[in-house]
């Protein structure tokens, strides 16, 4: 009998032995679904093209876990527990908006685990220790570049129309700081929810105000529907955006409404039209050569980015944790976070980042271009 016992516990060590070596577990969360899908999708093909650039760090297998929000944060808060606390991952990666991006950042801060954002958030959740960073251009410097601009196209006066959320809270809150460093005057405050399919009352409040140019404060398709309504009641001034409009949907579903749209972006936008020395030339045509091989389709966004630019950084600040611990241990997290909030001078498709303990992004201004939407493509306009 002792002699089968022992057979049985051989073997069972035998079939055991594998899972010794822990894998690195990722938990990404994005928007398949819902009204946030039209970015949420690109972010989700980002992330497997990411996967399939970089699948081992110094001999650690990565796994990769994908869930699907629905746009709805309260499913994102749920999908974050699910893989915190039976998935046991050691970082997650989302969402694609930015109320869901918060609410996922909360969880990650409760439950201490790291978390790279790839939709903007504005402040860190108030806890001890930070546990999160967010990839994004900041909404702040976002509208700076582009007041830049307005002042430069000789804008002065300007009406804003945007989301009635975090996000759009962030734009307007951005153009607000331009206003008081002098460089243009906001002249209205009108938002829409996602959902809404007009903005008419919105638009003629805009117009009302007679401004220059308006800053279009949405994201994917939704962002085109204050362009559409401007147009209808021919409107001729200039119109401007952010990196959140670069979107085949909306580009689509803007048309000629859109054309001539400037937006403050990431250099991936326009890698090919960048000068040879620039950082982020060689990085961004990498990026693009695995996406399509990935998805046989080429990147015509800069969210996929995003979710790429969070996989570069979770691996050089990986690299460094497994000196440390192991993965799936509470010892791993916090290396990894350690590590993250020490990134220096990364070289990503979108930014350089460095980040550091209080400071939720790493960005500065060499992460954005301007661009302009041309005949359905957008052309770098330095």
């Amino acid at each position: 009998m002792r002699k089968t016992l022992s057979l049985l516990a051989l073997v069972a060590g035998i079939f055991a032995a594998p899972a010794a070596r822990a894998d690195i577990t990722i938990g990404f969360v994005t928007s398949l679904s819902g009204n946030g899908s039209s970015i949420g999708i690109p972010y989700g093909r980002g992330i497997n093209a990411a996967y399939e650039y970089k699948k081992t760090i110094n001999g650690e297998t990565i796994r990769l876990i994908q869930l699907d929000d629905g746009s709805d944060p309260s499913a994102a808060t749920r999908n974050a527990r699910k893989l915190v606390e039976e998935e046991k991952v050691d970082l997650l990666i989302g969402t694609a908006t930015a109320p869901s991006t918060i609410a996922m950042a909360a969880v990650a801060s409760e439950l201490k685990v790291p978390m790279i954002a790839v939709s903007p958030i504005a402040k860190l959740p108030d806890t001890p220790e930070q546990w999160v960073v967010s990839v994004p251009q900041p909404a702040s410097l976002l509208v700076k570049i582009v007041a830049d601009r307005m002042k430069r196209d000789g804008m002065k006066n300007i009406g804003y129309i945007g989301f009635s959320d975090a996000w759009g809270d962030l734009v307007y809150n951005g153009a607000k700081a331009a206003e008081a460093a002098g460089d243009i005057k906001v002249q209205t405050n009108e938002r829409y929810a996602r959902t809404d399919t007009s903005v008419t009352a919105q638009t003629l409040k805009v117009l009302a105000a007679r401004p220059d140019a308006v800053l279009d404060g949405g994201s994917g398709t939704q962002g085109a529907l204050p362009l559409l309504s401007l147009a209808e009641r021919g409107f001729k001034g200039n119109t401007y955006g952010t990196v959140a409009l670069v979107n085949p949907d909306f580009v689509n579903v803007g048309g000629k409404a859109a054309d001539g749209i400037q937006v403050s972006a990431g250099p991936v936008i326009v890698a090919e039209q960048l000068p040879d020395e620039h950082f982020a030339k060689k990085i961004a045509l990498d990026f693009r050569s695995v996406y399509q091989k990935t998805h046989n389709i080429p990147t015509t966004d800069g969210f996929s980015a995003y979710s790429f630019d969070a996989w570069l950084i979770f691996a050089n600040a990986a690299e460094r944790a497994l000196k440390i611990a192991k993965p799936g241990t509470a010892e791993f997290r916090a290396a990894l976070r350690d590590a993250i909030l020490s990134t220096k001078e990364l070289p990503g498709v979108h930014a350089v980042y460095n980040f550091k303990p209080g400071a939720v992004t790493g960005v500065d201004e060499r992460a954005l271009v301007v661009v302009r939407l041309t005949g359905g493509a957008w052309k770098y306009a330095p």
